[in-house]
């Protein structure tokens, strides 16, 4: 298939209805009760919202939980209420929000603070001398950023696909929808879970907390806030809370009791946080079961880059999976690696079809090496396949 050439949407309808079938999707949260002091915001009273979690909690959700990353991102715009609505429509557990600030305050859904590529704020003359070059955790980045634009400004903007190279159907979308923040996301997922009669579960990622903290906008204080207003702040709340930085996850921990996940990305890497404290440990240092265990202290979940479950060769193949799910499991974590996506260009060279590299390669295949190292979930950018697969690999196991 070359670059641009035409799809079946049709199919994406039906696996999403066979993998929710399969699947099904959990309505039944953990018992627990919140010990954070409580906070309010003006408008609603804290602990009145809707959406309530009181159940059998993150354990119950099925296994392997399929988290959408972004969203429906492989087909919509990441991180817009399209995207999100998608994602559920197409039977995904969990929906993935990252958050940044505005200028005043105001949490929004965005990968990055860095807003160039995902919004068209190029094409807005009024906000041309906005575009700056900061650097963020150690990186040089020139554009646009939200922590430059109040939220009213904000929403004058319109969400764009953030990679049309290599997903041009999803260009169809451009416009379409604002950025949102993430109270309209917890509103929205209390009327999603009314209309479908389940709780709408969420994985919400602190995003460059040290740097953020640092110029006076703070994330953590902000979302236990939100959390406590919409009742997810619990141990048994549907919600899993997640940051590349540790101690943005150990500062969570002390203001809601909702469960934790430390994301990990490259072994040789260093968590942000770790470079500014002078803390010398690698992400090689965390997955050991001394780091794991350090991690179990305040967290319930790990979310790993692939790569740590099974690294891949000098050719890009996958190769024999590390001891991490093993590890994880015998300090009580759970794992929630990342990120599956469809296309040859995102998979390993071993499950790439043709030489496209937008084009979809064996994506069931790459997922089913995955899931059978024990993993308890997985973000997908394309949450049907990630269903469909799942559920090939409970009936292969006889569950």
């Amino acid at each position: 298939m070359t670059q641009g050439a035409p799809r079946t949407p049709d199919r994406r309808t039906v696996l999403g209805a066979a993998g929710a079938a399969a699947f099904g999707v959990s309505a039944a949260l953990a018992a627990g009760t919140g010990t954070a002091q409580a906070a309010t915001e003006t408008g609603r009273p804290e602990g009145r919202g809707e959406g309530r979690g009181h159940g059998r909690g993150y354990r119950s959700l099925p296994v392997p939980t399929v988290i959408a990353h972004r969203g429906a991102s492989g087909y919509r715009p990441e991180h817009t209420l399209g995207s999100y609505r998608h994602a559920l429509d197409l039977g995904a557990h969990v929906i993935e929000q990252d958050l940044v600030p505005t200028k005043d305050g105001h949490l929004v859904c965005r990968h990055e603070n860095d807003i160039t590529g995902t919004t068209d704020v190029a094409d807005h003359p009024e906000f041309a001398s906005r575009r700056t070059t900061k650097s963020v955790d150690g990186v040089s980045y020139t554009g646009w950023f939200t922590e430059d634009f109040t939220l009213a400004e904000l929403k004058t903007l319109r969400a764009e696909e953030r990679i049309p190279g290599t997903r041009q159907e999803n260009t169809l979308y451009d416009g379409r929808w604002t950025v949102p923040t993430f109270e309209e996301v917890l509103r929205w997922a209390d009327e999603e879970g009314r209309r479908r009669g389940r709780e709408i579960w969420l994985h919400v990622e602190t995003k460059h907390p040290s740097y953020f903290r640092s110029i006076g906008l703070g994330l953590e204080e902000r979302l236990a806030r939100l959390l406590r207003r919409y009742g997810r702040h619990r141990a048994d709340s549907p919600v899993f809370l997640q940051s590349f930085e540790p101690s943005s996850i150990q500062r969570l921990s002390k203001l809601v009791d909702s469960p934790l996940v430390v994301l990990l990305s490259g072994a040789a890497t260093r968590p942000w946080d770790f470079t500014e404290d002078g803390d010398p440990r690698t992400v090689a240092d965390l997955v050991t079961p001394a780091g794991l265990r350090w991690i179990a202290s305040y967290a319930q979940g790990i979310g790993p880059t692939l790569d740590l479950v099974i690294p891949k060769d000098a050719a890009g193949r996958l190769g024999t999976p590390t001891g991490l799910v093993r590890d994880a499991h015998a300090e009580g974590l759970i794992l929630h690696p990342y990120t599956q996506r469809n296309e040859n260009t995102f998979l390993p060279a071993d499950f790439r079809r043709g030489t496209d590299p937008a084009a979809y390669g064996d994506a069931f295949g790459a997922l089913e090496r995955y899931f059978a190292t024990g993993i308890d979930g997985i973000f997908s950018d394309n949450p049907d396949t990630a269903l469909l697969a799942a559920a090939d690999f409970r009936d292969a196991a006889g569950r």
